[in-house]
This record gives structure tokens, sequence and C-alpha cells, in this order.
């Protein structure tokens, strides 16, 4: 079953750490969310391999915006 990894908060797109077909664990840094002049890393919810990245770098996002989907 595939896992939505959405942003926390609204937010800018600093970084994004990984891309489609790559492994990762639980925890690993999947990218990288300014909000409130504060960096904010976002980590995968659990082990994987990266079906989907929905974001960019620079992508302004809202709260629950979906940034990647983990197969």
């Amino acid at each position: 079953m595939s896992e939505v990894i959405t942003s926390p908060m609204v937010g800018k797109i600093l970084d994004v750490k990984v891309k489609a077909g790559d492994q990762v664990s639980e925890g690993d840094e999947v990218a990288i969310l300014e909000a409130m002049k504060m960096e904010m890393p976002i980590v995968a919810p659990c082990d994987g391999t990266v079906k989907e990245i929905k974001v960019s770098a620079g992508d302004s996002v809202e709260s629950d915006s979906e940034i990647a989907v983990i197969d």
C-alpha cells in the first residue's frame, strides 16, 4: 500500500533530497520545507521505494499538500 507524505504546514520547498525510484528508510529526509523562517526536514514515515515526487525546489505548499508517494 502506498504512503503519501504531506506538508505539516504552509511553507516553501527548499530542496528535494530524493527522486522517483530511490529506496528510503523510515526517518530519511525526503525534502526540506521552509516555514516561519525555519528549515524543517520532511522525513519518510516508512521504508520503501519513492514512487512519485509531487513538488520541486521553490514550490510553495499549503498544509497537507502532497509532497511524495512511497510504496
